[in-house]
């Protein structure tokens, strides 16, 4: 079976929802894949004519009254296949993190006390305001999918960014304890 890339595969994965469009699909992105999940607007269109180049998916006009035509793109059989098989694929390797605040923070001995402690206190706070957008949208999916399959599954992912960032936030406020302890670092 041919190999994708990551991102024709997380497509795939959205076309089974009610994603049809790429506007659509750029919508799900933005609010809820992209809190773990990096795709461009140029990446969503040329998988898309991949996947449909490929038979994993298909297009359907869907016209309304007063609208301008847009194509949905539906899944083929193969296309579930396609990505049934690679959800049971193991994964191969450890998500490596590119975190840039870790990044600066190793080199900070080459700025000032100040400004390493505004680093920390501005990572914090955006820390903070990210656990209260997950809170919103976990409200917002238990509103709105009560009884909608997928909700308990983006309920776990959501769990997982939730976790991540609480001990972020507590990672912060250690970090900040012990850095104000280290007047000579």
């Amino acid at each position: 079976m041919k190999k994708y890339n990551d991102t024709t595969y997380a497509i795939l994965g959205i076309l089974t929802t009610n994603c049809k469009s790429g506007y659509a699909i750029k919508q799900l992105i933005d609010n809820s894949l992209n809190h773990f999940w990096k795709i461009s607007y140029g990446q969503i269109y040329p998988a898309l004519k991949l996947i449909v180049q490929d038979g994993l998916a298909e297009i359907k006009e869907n016209s309304s009254p007063g609208k301008r035509d847009k194509n949905e793109y539906h899944l083929t059989p193969k296309g579930k296949e396609v990505l049934k098989s690679w959800l049971e694929q193991p994964i191969e390797q450890l998500p490596v993190e590119r975190n840039e605040i870790l990044l600066k923070l190793f080199f900070g001995q080459h700025q000032t006390r100040e400004k390493t402690n505004l680093l920390l206190l501005n990572y914090k706070r955006d820390l903070e305001k990210r656990y209260q957008t997950y809170i919103t949208i976990e409200q917002s999916i238990t509103a709105k999918h009560p009884h909608d399959r997928d909700a308990a599954y983006w309920l776990f992912t959501l769990d997982y960014g939730k976790r991540v960032t609480k001990a972020a936030v507590e990672w912060c406020e250690v970090t900040l304890d012990k850095f104000s302890e280290t007047e000579g670092v």
